[in-house]
């Protein structure tokens, strides 16, 4: 965890690819916590799950799952996600998934990145059956 939030000033200088890209790792983590949580205690077992639910498919759907929920302001930082140029977009993902995933992450990073992490736990739950 941060050992204090950043300024938004910084984190929007960073870029919200940047910040998408530490949403993504704070997502992947709390699936895995989620899924340890849950009473999954093998590594390869965690892996096959967590692969299942750290995908663009299941990050988009996720994600408009949480859009009606957002602040004015956590919509702002979405919809930047969301219209970010993305260049290297998944095979396996069409590109309006890709894109919501990264609305996803870029939201998560965010949150994660300003010390709203009560926040990012709140929105969490609200996704969190389909992550365990």
């Amino acid at each position: 965890m941060l050992s204090a939030p950043m300024p938004e000033e910084r984190i929007n200088a960073l870029g919200v690819l940047a910040v998408a890209s530490v949403g993504d790792s704070v997502y992947d983590l709390m699936v895995r916590a989620r899924l340890c949580a849950g009473g999954i205690a093998k590594a390869e077992n965690v892996h096959t799950m967590r692969v299942s639910r750290v995908n663009a498919r299941a990050q988009a759907k996720a994600a408009k799952r949480l859009a009606p929920l957002l602040t004015d302001e956590e919509a702002a930082v979405f919809r930047r996600g969301r219209n970010a140029e993305t260049k290297n977009i998944p095979q396996a993902a069409a590109r309006a998934e890709y894109q919501y995933a990264t609305a996803l992450e870029a939201l998560f990073g965010w949150l994660y990145l300003s010390g709203r992490e009560d926040r990012l736990r709140e929105l969490f739950e609200v996704i969190a059956d389909e992550t365990a």
